[in-house]
């Protein structure tokens, strides 16, 4: 069945309207313009200078889009060779190569490095239904990678859950846009604090 071609643009910001470069075939899937917007809408304001790492990035659409909100910098990790060409064409069509550190490799082996970066949002979009969010967790829930006031997003299908017995984090929200569920996850002890 053919499913057409997908259009994935920026929608706001610097470069609001710009076109990015899509992966031929069914092994990416871009998150829609509408799912997109209600991430960036919910995060409103931390997206500001913020420091990105986008695990399982695709084409690089939820990074770019960040850095075109204001973001400072983004770490792309992506292990397809496709998809990681079409990251290197869109950050070059956005000037956005200097503000981008890009890595092919298997997101679970970034978090086997001795990571000194921190991270104030971090994009987890893995394929649906392999287990892939509740494994990445699990490595964030004993690694610092995410700064004070920082949030992890999640995408997974509708239909998937995530392990809610991650403490120090917890899940702040959760919204559902049609086949996709987002998961917002930040530090206890903020919440407590605040």
């Amino acid at each position: 069945m053919s499913r057409g071609l997908n259009i994935v643009r920026i929608i706001s910001g610097q470069w609001k309207g710009r076109n990015l470069k899509t992966v031929k075939g069914m092994n990416t899937r871009p998150t829609s313009d509408k799912v997109k917007g209600a991430i960036f809408n919910i995060l409103a304001g931390k997206v500001m200078n913020a420091r990105v790492l986008d695990l399982f990035a695709g084409t690089g659409n939820l990074s770019f889009e960040a850095l075109s909100r204001g973001g400072r910098h983004a770490v792309l990790v992506e292990k397809d060779t496709s998809a990681l060409e079409t990251i290197r064409k869109n950050a070059e069509i956005l000037g956005a190569v200097p503000r981008t550190s890009i890595l092919r490799m298997d997101a679970m082996n970034f978090f086997k490095q001795a990571v000194q970066e921190r991270f104030d949002l971090i994009f987890l979009d893995p394929p649906y239904r392999q287990g892939l969010a509740d494994m990445a967790l699990a490595y964030l829930q004993t690694q610092p990678l995410l700064n004070p006031g920082g949030v992890i997003i999640i995408e997974t299908s509708s239909d998937e859950t995530v392990d809610d017995a991650i403490d120090p984090l917890e899940i702040r929200l959760i919204r559902e846009y049609g086949d996709t569920r987002l998961w917002f996850i930040q530090n206890k002890e903020e919440h407590e604090e605040g």
